[in-house]
Order: C-alpha cells, then structure tokens, then sequence
C-alpha cells in the first residue's frame, strides 16, 4: 500500500473534513487514543472547535512480540467501581502463541501501572470530559485489529453517551465489520481489505511522544479558556 497521508496531523484535518455535522456542538467531544490518536484527534477538535481530552486505553502485547496485539485494557479512572474487568482479550491469539494466563496477568498489570501515569501525566490530575449524555467521538491513527478501540467503546457505552462516533484515517474491514455494530457512527477514509501495519499509510509515521500528547491537549485547554 502506498502512503496515503503524510502525517497524523495531516490525517486529522481530512477527517474533520468528514464531521463538520458536529462543529460548534454544545454536546459534543473529541477523545484521543494515546498516543498516536492524539494528533489526529487534535486537528479534528481544533478544526470543528470541540473540547478535547485522551481515552486511555493499552495495548496488550505478545510476550516476545510486544507490536502484536492480543487484547487492551482500560483506565481504572475511567469507572468509579472498575474491578479489573474491562479488558479484551483475543482468546485466538493467546493460544497460537501459548500464553498462559500468569503472563498475560503479569503484561496487565504492568499496562494498568503505565495507564495511571500516563493520567497523571496528560491530565495533571485533570478530570476526565463528561461523558453522559454528550456526543463521543472517538479517535485513533488507525485500526488494524480493532482491540484496542474495542476496549474504548466498551468502557464509554457504561458511561451511557448520547452517541460514539469511531473515526480514524485507515481501518481494516475486518475491524471495521467488528467495531461498527458497537456504535452509532463510524468514520474512515481507507478500508483496505487487508491491513498489515498502519503505517504504511503515512510518509511520516515517527513516534508520538509523551511531551506531544501533553503540548496538543495544553494548546486545546488554552484555547477553551481563551475562547469560553
């Protein structure tokens, strides 16, 4: 596949292009998947003039393929009576690859250690968007597996939004088959049949940094405040 975007940040304007039915929306709010979600989520805040925030949800990778998925976890924060049990996981994947159930709880946890810093981190101890009643749109820089996401919108459905809205630059149709009876809306500019790696739909596919995430969801703060 030849690169269709030449970055996220270019990718996020497109698909604003794609939602501007929710510019302006007193109801409606933009959530990023850290991290690579987060610039793509940036420019569709900044350009339909939304709140933005993070949804923080973690890959579980493969014990030595850590790039593969086999299932995500969700913030604690998230659900005030989270007992650990939002986490998807592939049960096909797991037992080609013979993961016992000691790793996979060994690679959970560390996740759910990495999550409360990263709210720490993006946050500073901000609280998450209200969620209830209000328009989701929820954002990464692409879908090969759909695990991750999957994570997100179960967890956002208990917080009964008015709808969820996926949208991202490049989603497989596999994924897109699993994902789009979960919500109201899905946006998504490439569907390829088949997706090996996200990133071969970018020029520019460089790892979004910590320090990135915290200046995008910064600069959108500042500018509610300016703006409010």
């Amino acid at each position: 596949m030849k690169p269709v975007f030449s970055n996220r940040r270019e990718a996020g304007k497109k698909l604003a292009q794609k939602l501007t039915a929710y510019a302006n929306h007193p109801q409606a709010i933009v959530l990023g998947l850290p991290r690579g979600g987060v610039p793509v989520a940036y420019e569709i805040a900044k350009t339909l003039n939304l709140p933005l925030d993070v949804c923080l949800v973690k890959k579980l990778g493969l014990p030595n393929n850590p790039e593969t998925a086999m299932g995500a976890v969700v913030e604690d924060e998230l659900l005030p009576d989270y007992c650990g049990n939002i986490t998807i996981i592939n049960q096909n994947t797991t037992q080609i690859h013979g993961v016992n159930s000691e790793q996979l709880r060994a690679i959970a946890a560390q996740a759910k250690v990495e999550l409360r810093w990263r709210d720490r981190c993006y946050r500073s101890f901000r609280p998450l968007l209200k969620i209830s009643q209000h328009i989701v749109i929820i954002v990464d820089d692409g879908i090969a597996t759909g695990q991750t996401m999957e994570a997100a919108v179960t967890v956002l459905r208990r917080h009964k939004p008015k709808k969820i809205i996926i949208a991202t630059p490049v989603a497989s149709k596999s994924a897109i088959e699993q994902l789009a009876t979960q919500v109201d809306d899905f946006i998504c500019l490439i569907k390829p049949k088949y997706l090996g790696a996200v990133d071969f739909c970018y020029e520019d596919f460089t790892q979004t940094t910590d320090r990135e995430v915290c200046d995008l969801l910064s600069q959108m703060s500042y500018k509610t405040l300016v703006t409010s």
